[in-house]
């Protein structure tokens, strides 16, 4: 079964752009290749970090939006676990609110 997820991770700032596009190509390869259907990825660029994490004040912010089983995300997070370029990363799961539950008959 495919549930929605969110993840969310930070690059190191001294990637260059071609560094950081080869990330993100990276890691959605990984989620491809475990079954991760409806991708949409978003750099959201260089911002500041509210603390210091692994000596960087800044990092580049990236954000998947995504299908897929369970079993992607231990795989994704293990390749960003070991990786010296992801500062942090968190995966959520999204709650979808479905319209059919909510109606309720009314009667006279």
């Amino acid at each position: 079964m495919s549930t929605v997820y969110e993840t969310i991770y930070i690059l190191r700032p001294d990637l260059t752009d071609e560094q950081v596009e080869l990330a993100i190509a990276k890691y959605q390869n990984i989620l491809q290749e475990q079954g991760a259907t409806d991708l949409e990825v978003q750099n959201r660029g260089k911002r500041r970090l509210a603390y210091e994490i692994k000596k960087h004040r800044d990092g580049v912010y990236v954000q998947f939006n995504y299908n897929g089983p369970g079993t992607a995300i231990a795989i994704l997070e293990r390749a960003m676990r070991l990786s010296e370029e992801v500062i942090r990363y968190l995966t959520i799961k999204q709650e979808v609110v479905t319209e059919t539950a909510d109606k309720v008959a009314v009667t006279a």
